[in-house]
């Protein structure tokens, strides 16, 4: 393997075959995470760990999630276009640093052992967690950060997503609100930014062989349905509800990626 990316390789452990209740799991899992993701993030400390548990291997988990990411996220912005909320002219300014983070952010993580890349998701999850509990302030007033911070702060974020891409919904609403926009925008912008994203990651998955495409595949069809749904949902009354079990199901799955039990 040279300094450059290595030449595109089939995987010999891709599944081959998925029982029935891990298809079943897997599309709801989609679908649940996809309305999360829409609404706020999170969705992705939920669908990695369930590849998982479906018997993809860490690092190819993190990958084949991003098929489902870049449909649901797709999905969600064709929604949100058509319900004529319009992100696109304000999304422009920071794609740049965001496209140049994931990709320094997905080189970086694809390179690592199935076996690091759990560890290091399994430690990710602690903040999460916190996340999930509570939700970064989103302010829409006070002074606007200057482009230069802009950039650097994007910049961050991008490596971030490019890397793990759970959780980023979150940061991404907490920094676009302190930019200057208002929540239902800084909500199509982060969808956008997450397409985006999700373009320039992926291929550097399927280049390194970290892409499982039957799981992959049947997460991103219930993706696709909860992306569709979250753009339509306002989601008030079943908001705690839905980071209750978000919360718990994240407790019970870091333990398992750090090896606590089975």
């Amino acid at each position: 393997m040279g300094d450059g990316l290595p030449v595109c390789r089939s995987r010999a452990a891709t599944v081959a075959a998925m029982e029935w209740w891990e298809a079943l799991l897997l599309v709801a899992g989609g679908g649940f995470a996809g309305v999360i993701n829409t609404v706020a993030g999170g969705g992705s400390t939920i669908t990695v760990p369930l590849l998982v548990l479906a018997g993809v291997p860490g690092n190819s988990a993190n990958g084949s999630n991003r098929v489902g990411i870049l449909a649901s996220t797709v999905a969600a912005a064709a929604s949100f276009h058509r319900l004529g909320v319009k992100g696109l002219t304000h999304a422009a300014p920071i794609l740049l640093p965001v496209l140049l983070g994931s990709f320094v952010g997905s080189v970086g993580i694809s390179r690592l052992t199935d076996d690091a890349f759990e560890t290091v998701f399994g430690l990710v999850m602690i903040p999460l967690i916190l996340l999930s509990i509570r939700k970064p302030e989103f302010r829409t007033d006070g002074a606007q950060w200057s482009p230069v911070v802009v950039a650097i702060v994007f910049f961050g974020i991008g490596i971030y997503a490019g890397a793990i891409q759970a959780g980023v919904g979150l940061v991404l609403l907490a920094a676009l609100t302190r930019a200057g926009l208002d929540l239902v925008t800084a909500n199509h912008v982060k969808v956008l930014v997450n397409v985006a994203v999700t373009v320039v990651a992926l291929p550097v998955f399927i280049m390194q062989g970290k892409v499982d495409w039957l799981p992959a595949l049947v997460l991103a069809g219930g993706f696709t349905v909860g992306g569709w749904l979250g753009a339509h949902a306002t989601v008030k009354g079943g908001e705690r509800l839905i980071r209750t079990v978000m919360v718990l199901a994240s407790v019970a799955l870091a333990a398992k990626l750090l090896g606590l039990f089975g």
